[in-house]
């Protein structure tokens, strides 16, 4: 069998677990422990634990228990920290970088400063990594984290007026949606279901699953139930006091608790009442389909055909009108040109003249008569 114990590296940060080998430790001891990033100190947040030695074979050895000179240490580069923070502020701002400096961590060793920023996009930060790692001659790293880490790490007051959840307790974030401040009846302002990083606030999802629970055992909102004494619909639904606001048919509005509730009542308006009521709807023709509707086009087109075919066989069955002997044949110019025959100039109709009454076609006064 061997001791299992779980260590924090970071108040409300993540837990992992080491193999205590031969040392004795409890709760609330500071040991030395080698991980991903380098040595590091960290602190028992859970007493030890026996598994087998096949699950303990994994897991890293604690390489010993924290001493003064080591708790020093740390002191030592929280104080390193705070310099090199306010080092990389500065440099930020001479370079007008759009980058946000959150935090600073040494390795136990002083072998790696990792720099946590926050951005809206990438930055090019080629030139302040220089500058850094000229200034404390050792390895730099930058790291762009969320605005839900960034408000882990600085912490602070949240609405509520109690230390925000992520910096206290919180160990790994749950996702929230809004569809669990609609569950629990929540007024949808940004201001009031938001914290302090900007996203939903992460208590709504401690009662979520409460919430959904209870809403089982009541109607929906806006279903027809039924009391001893009064029949209406729901209109708003409080879990935490177990009472329904309905909304009766007078427009009245009472409220009752949950037992009251008898069943579901009928519709307002039966089918049958319905079609009594509107009885002149089934009096109205049936509308024909569009299928069966006549083309009225197609049709006037096919009149207008008739009607031109009938024309041309009146006008060939009619006979032609006789022609006088004594009565002059007048060709106007667009036969003339079909015959052959030379057009006929009018002279005293070139400029607009009219034509003077009494005169014969080319102009002249006729000659009187002898019997005048």
């Amino acid at each position: 069998m061997s001791q299992i114990v779980t260590i924090q590296f970071s108040k409300a940060g993540k837990m992992f677990d080491f193999n205590a080998g031969a040392l004795v430790l409890v709760k609330g001891d500071h040991v030395v422990v080698e991980t991903e990033r380098g040595v590091g100190v960290g602190q028992i947040v859970k007493p030890p634990v026996e598994k087998d030695a096949a699950a303990a074979a994994s897991l890293t050895l604690v390489k010993r228990k924290a001493t003064s000179d080591d708790m020093a240490t740390v002191e030592r580069i929280s104080m390193k920290e705070q310099d090199a923070y306010r080092f990389c502020v500065d440099r930020i701002i001479e370079r007008a970088m759009p980058m946000k400096l959150v935090r600073v961590e040494y390795q136990f060793d002083s072998s790696k400063a990792v720099f946590f920023f926050t951005a809206d996009g990438r930055v090019d930060f080629r030139d302040l990594v220089k500058d850094l790692a000229h200034s404390f001659h050792t390895r730099i790293e930058m790291r762009q984290i969320g605005v839900r880490d960034e408000a882990k790490m600085t912490g602070g007051i949240a609405i509520c007026g109690r230390e925000l959840c992520c910096s206290s307790f919180l160990r790994e974030f749950q996702p929230v949606s809004v569809k669990m401040a609609k569950e629990q009846n929540l007024a949808l302002n940004p201001n009031k279901i938001s914290g302090q990083c900007g996203r939903l606030l992460c208590c709504l999802d401690y009662e979520y699953e409460t919430y959904c629970c209870l809403r089982k055992n009541f109607p929906k909102s806006g279903k027809r139930v039924r009391t001893v004494s009064a029949v209406g619909v729901v209109d708003k639904i409080n879990i935490l006091t177990g009472t329904l606001t309905l909304k009766l048919d007078d427009n009245k509005i009472i409220v009752i608790k949950r037992d009251e509730i008898l069943g579901d009542a009928a519709p307002l308006a039966s089918p049958a009442a319905a079609s009594v009521a509107t009885p002149s709807s089934s009096l109205r023709p049936p509308q024909r389909s569009r299928e069966q509707r006549p083309d009225p086009r197609r049709k006037q087109e096919k009149t207008s055909l008739e009607s031109y075919t009938q024309t041309d066989r009146t006008e060939k069955a009619a006979p032609a009108p006789p022609i006088e002997r004594n009565t002059p044949i007048v060709t106007t110019s667009s036969e003339a040109v079909k015959t052959g025959q030379p057009r006929k100039k009018h002279r005293s109709r070139k400029h607009g003249h009219r034509k003077q009454s009494g005169t014969t076609p080319d102009g002249r006064t006729p000659t009187p008569s002898s019997g005048v």
